[in-house]
């Protein structure tokens, strides 16, 4: 299984939000080329970024330090206001080696569909899950769909990987929905990576066992409770291509 350190940029500070809240943010770092040179340090492949100036308004604005991230050797996956063809070109233009779709893939579903006919593996969607329903606008709005339902019409599509976020679990360090991880592996063809509440190497193991491809903490390390050199030996991360 991979871990997927996660540095989330705001004005260009890696942060970290309490269950999406703007208004409860915790600034980490003005550095994040430092903090994803550390990771690498430590032994990670893969970077997961989250430009939260982006899913607030609509359209990525972190591109110039997600660019320097790119050049750090590592796996890079990028979400964050992608609402447009424009937007993921000129984002896969910087290196990044996957874009991830959230809101748009709700609301045109026909975009998710060109760019994975144009894009393959480079393509992954963002279902950010609240009580099991899809949630959109940066957790804001949350739909009518199912979460698993949407997961296999994404699989249908021809989507290969699926970072599955239990919103109520972010950012608290209370435990991953495992039960939810579980049920998800049973989506023929489908890559899920885990985000969302994990906290300790013991759940990391938990994953693992699973079967999932990727786990992505972020909280967790910047607090201390979960080391990355532990976490990426308990998933065996050399097992497992990006």
């Amino acid at each position: 299984m991979l871990i997927f350190p996660a540095i989330d940029l705001r004005g260009g500070k890696v942060v970290r939000l309490t269950q999406g809240d703007y208004d409860r943010m915790t600034v980490y770092g003005d550095d994040p080329v430092k903090i994803a040179e550390d990771f690498a340090a430590t032994g990670a492949k893969c970077l997961h970024v989250v430009d939260l100036d982006g899913a607030k308004d609509g359209s990525p604005e972190n591109r110039g330090v997600i660019a320097q991230l790119c050049k750090r050797g590592l796996f890079v996956q990028v979400g964050g206001g992608m609402r447009t063809q424009e937007d993921i070109e000129r984002t896969l233009a910087l290196g990044v080696d996957r874009v991830i779709l959230g809101t748009v893939a709700v609301e045109d579903f026909a975009l998710v569909e060109r760019m994975v006919s144009a894009h393959g593996d480079k393509i992954a969607v963002g279902v950010d899950a609240r009580d099991g329903f899809v949630a959109t606008r940066g957790w804001k709005q949350v739909t009518a769909l199912d979460g698993f339902d949407f997961c296999i019409k994404l699989t249908d599509a021809g989507v290969s990987t699926v970072i599955y976020t239990d919103i109520a679990r972010d950012g608290l360090l209370g435990g991953a929905n495992l039960a939810a991880y579980e049920r998800l592996q049973g989506i023929q063809g489908l890559r899920v990576i885990a985000s969302g509440g994990i906290a300790d190497e013991t759940e990391i193991a938990a994953l693992r066992t699973l079967g999932v491809y990727g786990a992505i903490v972020g909280k967790a390390l910047y607090t201390g409770r979960l080391d990355l050199a532990e976490a990426l030996h308990v998933a065996r991360e050399g097992e497992t291509e990006c």
